[in-house]
This record gives structure tokens, sequence and C-alpha cells, in this order.
């Protein structure tokens, strides 16, 4: 991929548009797969995906990471992947895609802060207005109206599996950062899938639930289940991590959050739920800071 002004800008916004759609998918698949179950098949699809894609764009030459690089990329997709990913869905469960796109909207923060410490990045001043025009649009429009839903039985569990989801999401991409800056991004992705399918395997197997790395032997929504990993993981991913090659790491997290305003946008087209006056106010504040940080990229 050639990058040119606003590449990184424009896969950050493209991969939310992308999650986003794989969400609704997640959230139907979520009621009959277990988390785990659901994470490791969508993601040795994925995995499926990735291989020929690398043979196409790089043929038969081998791995141009070093040893370390592919550590790190290792790391990350047993961080980031494996464990945040089922983290996630577990989260999804117990408190529904409405507050988790609130709840996702710690990501940003979490990812200025830790590319501030270690990848010395600087915000600009009109960034942080984009930033929080970004946030309070998130906020404004993903916010759960008053009943319109009952409240989770386990909130303060659910709280927790999210917020270490995304904890554990911002380290895995701000360790990886140097690497995807240097080296072919199919080949970072595949080796960061590569360890989260290694991370998830481990777990289930100290957790004595490898039974919930095969699928079920009856009723297995395999088509749904493919559409959903190739549009909410594989597009995405690669999307995702292209904006993090591109662009800041602060700069990509902040436009990744426009992903909670396309849920409530493709909910309303798709599933033909209402668009609130307050959900169309935080489209609208969304929206103009996604417009100021493309301006001062």
């Amino acid at each position: 991929m050639a990058a040119g002004p606003g590449t990184g800008e424009l896969c950050a916004i493209l991969s939310a548009l992308s999650w986003a759609v794989g969400v609704i998918f997640y959230r139907q698949l979520g009621a009959t797969l277990p988390p785990l179950q659901l994470n490791f098949l969508k993601n040795l699809l994925v995995m499926g995906m990735l291989v020929p894609a690398i043979l196409v764009v790089h043929g038969l030459q081998p791995s141009p990471l070093s040893a370390t690089q592919a550590a790190i990329a290792v790391a990350s997709g047993v961080l980031g992947i494996g464990i945040a990913d089922t983290l996630y869905f577990r989260a999804l469960n117990e408190l529904g895609a409405g507050r988790m796109g609130v709840l996702g909207n710690f990501y940003s923060p979490f990812v200025i802060v830790l590319s501030f410490a270690f990848l010395d990045e600087r915000l600009k001043p009109l960034q942080f207005v984009g930033f929080a025009l970004v946030s309070l649009g998130v906020w404004v429009a993903a916010w759960p109206r008053r009943g319109a839903a009952p409240r989770p039985a386990h909130v303060v569990r659910g709280f927790g599996f999210a917020l270490l989801a995304i904890v554990l999401m911002a380290v895995a991409i701000v360790l990886v950062k140097r690497v995807l800056e240097a080296q072919p991004l199919l080949w970072v992705t595949g080796w960061r899938m590569a360890g989260a399918l290694l991370g998830m395997a481990v777990i289930a197997l100290v957790r004595g639930e490898a039974r919930y790395l095969a699928p079920p032997t009856t009723g297995m929504p395999w088509a749904r289940l493919a559409l959903a990993a190739f549009l909410g993981q594989f597009l995405a991913m690669v999307l995702w991590l292209a904006g993090y090659k591109y662009t800041q790491a602060s700069v990509a997290a902040i436009l990744n959050e426009t992903a909670s305003v396309f849920i409530l946008v493709l909910a309303a087209i798709w599933l033909k739920e209402p668009l609130t006056r307050r959900a169309a106010i935080g489209v609208g504040l969304t929206l103009g800071g996604v417009s100021v940080m493309l301006w001062v990229r």
C-alpha cells in the first residue's frame, strides 16, 4: 500500500466502519456461541484468509521480520486479540452494544497516554479539540437512554471485562507500532494472528476449556461467522493496523472511536432501530471532530 497524505486517517475511519458492521454480527453470534469459541473460530477463519493474501502479495519469500520483531508481533496478538477480544465479547454479552459503545471511548485516552510515554508522540492543540468533539459525540450518541434497555445482571463484572479488554488493546497496538512502521503490513498482521490463536489455545488448555476450540456439531452458523470474520476482523484489522502504520497512534485511536457512531447509524438503517435526536446530535459532534482531525493532519 502506497502511503499518501491522509492514508492512515482514511484507513482508521474505514476500519471503524468495518468493525461496526462486524459488531452487529458478533452480537447476534454471541447469543449462541461462548466468547472463547466465537473468538477462536473467527480468528481461525481470518488466518485462513491471511495466508493466501500474504502469498498473493509477497509470494513464497520468507518473513522479513527479525526474531525480536516477530516475538513482539506475536505478543501483541496474544494480548490484543487472543485475550482482549475474548474479554470484549464477554463484556458485549454482559452489557450490550450500547454500553460497550460508551466504554469503548476509554480506548483513545489510553493510547494517547501510552504513545506519549513510549512513542514520544504529541498531539497538536487542534487535534485535542478534535479528540474532545469525537469523545463527546460518542458519549452523547451511545449512552443508553433511560428505560431503553434493562440494567445488566452483572454490570460491575461486565465493566471490569470491558475496561481490561480496552487497556490490553491499547497496550498491544502501542507495543507493535514500531514494527508496523518498519515491516510489511500483511506479515505483521499474520504474526499477530498466529499469536492470537496460540494464546487462545493455551488459555483454553489451562482453563480446561479445550472443547470450546472446536465448532458445535449442529447449528453452526458458518456463513454468518465467515462474513463477520471477513468484515469485522480480517478487513477491519488490516485497515486498523494500516491506520497505525501510516499515522500517529494517537490520531488513529481517536478516529477509531467513530465505530460507536457507525454502529448507531447502521442499526438505524439495517435493523430499523430509531435514530433519536440525541443520537443525531452525537453523530454530528463526532463528524465535526473527525473533520478537525483530518484538517490538521
